[in-house]
């Protein structure tokens, strides 16, 4: 099944009335709170904009006003979750910053409900338009995870693979994913370590 279509259409006074008022921010913050709880407990398929706007206690308009459809509000409040940034690189070696970048990785991993990791991997192999959305997203989070830490290599004499930005981000979530929900075991310290030196660190250096 995808998104919902585009719902109820707001005309004439209404609609004037809704563009010229300011957002409540009280408001779209429960929207996006009550689509991460329902996800969790009802997986992506059964999700409805009805069924948030009871949770949110909000009017299904103001949900249509706000997001095109479930999968723009699915991916709204998966933003709203995942605003942690990346750390700075902490010196000039590559593997102490790839050791800082894994590590806040894994938490930041760790820290999602399994439930809602399931159903946002079940929602995108059947919609089109979540996975689009979510693409967008982890598109935008691999060029803020990478981007510093490996210019900084290459300035201080690294020679890096090429791709290596795409090597990194399609393999360290991956593994820590595998590590957390498959192997149901910690990424500790020896783990992250294991993923940067015997993983990471020779596919990501050019031979």
């Amino acid at each position: 099944m995808g998104s919902e279509p585009g719902g109820p259409q707001v005309r004439g006074a209404d609609a004037r009335s809704a563009m010229g008022r300011p957002r409540d921010t009280g408001r779209g913050l429960a929207i996006l709170e009550a689509t991460l709880s329902l996800l969790s407990e009802v997986g992506y398929e059964q999700l409805s904009m009805e069924a948030v706007a009871s949770r949110s206690g909000s009017a299904k308009t103001t949900i249509y006003r706000r997001y095109r459809d479930k999968a723009a509000l699915v991916a709204a409040a998966v933003e709203h979750r995942a605003q942690a940034t990346p750390p700075e690189p902490v010196s000039d070696d590559l593997r102490e910053n790839l050791l800082s970048l894994v590590s806040w990785l894994a938490r930041q991993i760790a820290e999602q409900e399994i439930g809602l990791l399931g159903a946002l991997f079940a929602g995108m192999r059947s919609d089109v338009r979540l996975a689009e959305e979510m693409r967008r997203i982890l598109r935008r989070d691999e060029a803020a995870m990478t981007d510093e830490p490996l210019r900084k290599a290459i300035r201080h004499g690294e020679h890096l693979a090429p791709g290596a930005p795409a090597l990194f981000a399609e393999i360290a979530p991956a593994v820590i994913v595998h590590r957390i929900m498959i192997a149901g075991e910690p990424c500790d310290g020896p783990f992250v370590a294991h993923l940067v030196d015997d993983i990471l660190l020779p596919l990501l250096r050019s031979r």
